[in-house]
């Protein structure tokens, strides 16, 4: 068996580490960067956390904050145009997964000239040249961003999430300081949580998965099952921050070397179509579209529930049926709203079935799932999904 593994050249883990973000750039090569980040966290004050380092340093960081939650290719092309205004050689993105992604997207389209489209770049196309690095430093515990060799951006004129993939997605290193995320919200914790529990568990069970992924795959669950519900309740709870942080990234690069599977492909849609975040739209679908699984992959989702700790069932059998069951259950423990809950209507869930269920298999991580769908298998379980919580 062969396979390629890929992850950051340097990785520094640990609380505070954000302060070694200019001794890093250093040791790379780098002085010029531009901070791609968002308004909260100028706002807020979180990001003298990264300046104030590179400043003392001698550098002049410019900053790019005008990222909105998921990412489109009209903010990427914005980006671009800042970007070609100064002197950069990388980009530090600098928040939760939307500043990063849009990070590596600039780096990517920046190899195009100046009439490029993001679109052009979207798979099967091999995205793997970026015109400059990219330093990742999250903010959340979620999307595994920092790690991963992937970018998802919103297609503004025709409402599609599209996936990018390629080395050029690849950080050239990233920071993870846990400490950064003592001020997340509990909604974003609970929903950054179970996207890197999604990530890990289809990592796990993808028909792409191998020895180290798996590897990676099962530590993370081990490290956010226990920690996500504490987090969420306690969010100043260090150790519970520091592993669910950990068990983020450890995810990204397990799902980074075997990709993700049928509950990505269904989520990208729902959070085009009717602007649901990343992490939230992944829980809506994540218990069903497990269980729609389960029989293909009985023993892997069963190890699955060992670890994540929702049984302790040498049965197969049972321990898989408890794990839908526990994703169910958490779902409801942490306040994932249903679609309806969230505001969607009915009608206009109906009359997107079909697109969205196109734009799930056209994605290719569907083809990645145990029990892999056709079309019409997807459109029944978006409905189910929306009738499951009527």
């Amino acid at each position: 068996m062969s396979f390629t593994l890929v992850s950051p050249r340097c990785m520094i883990v640990g609380g505070g580490a954000v302060a070694e973000i200019a001794a890093l750039l250093g040791k790379l090569g780098l002085a010029r960067p531009l901070v791609v980040t968002d308004p909260f966290m100028v706002a807020s004050g979180l990001l003298r956390r990264c300046l104030d380092p590179l400043l003392a340093a001698g550098m002049q960081p410019a900053v790019f904050s005008d990222t909105i939650p998921e990412p489109t290719d009209t903010v990427v092309e914005a980006g671009i145009a800042f970007l070609r205004r100064g002197d950069h050689d990388c980009l530090i993105g600098f928040g939760g997964g939307s500043p990063i992604d849009t990070a590596k997207a600039m780096a990517i389209l920046a190899t195009g000239d100046a009439t490029a489209k993001m679109r052009a770049f979207k798979v099967p196309f091999a995205a793997d040249h970026a015109a400059m690095p990219v330093i990742a430093i999250p903010t959340t515990a979620g999307t595994g961003s920092e790690a991963t060799r992937f970018t998802v951006i919103t297609d503004a004129e025709h409402d599609e999430k599209m996936l990018i993939a390629g080395l050029g997605a690849l950080p050239l290193a990233a920071i993870v300081d846990y400490e950064l995320t003592f001020s997340v919200p509990p909604r974003t914790t609970a929903d950054t949580g179970i996207d890197a529990l999604s990530h890990a568990l289809e990592a796990y069970v993808s028909r792409r998965a191998n020895p180290y992924s798996d590897g990676q795959a099962l530590r993370a669950m081990e490290l956010i099952g226990p920690n996500l519900r504490t987090a969420f309740h306690e969010p100043n709870n260090a150790p519970a921050r520091e592993a669910m942080m950990l068990g983020a990234t450890i995810a990204g690069i397990a799902f980074s070397n075997a990709s993700v599977a049928l509950v990505h492909g269904m989520s990208r849609p729902v959070g085009a179509h009717f602007h649901v975040p990343h992490g939230l739209s992944n829980a809506m679908l994540l218990p069903a579209v497990t269980r729609f699984g389960l029989a293909a992959g009985q023993a892997r989702y069963a190890e699955a529930a060992r670890r994540i700790g929702f049984s302790g069932s040498p049965d197969d059998a049972v321990a898989a049926e408890a794990l839908a069951e526990g994703l169910a259950a958490l779902n409801a423990e942490l306040g994932v709203p249903a679609p309806r809950a969230f505001g969607i209507d009915p009608q206009a869930w109906d009359d997107r079935l079909d697109l969205m269920a196109a734009q799930a298999l056209a994605s290719g991580s569907p083809a990645n799932n145990p029990r892999v769908p056709d079309k019409a298998e997807i459109v029944a379980l978006y409905r189910a999904v929306y009738a499951a919580n009527a």
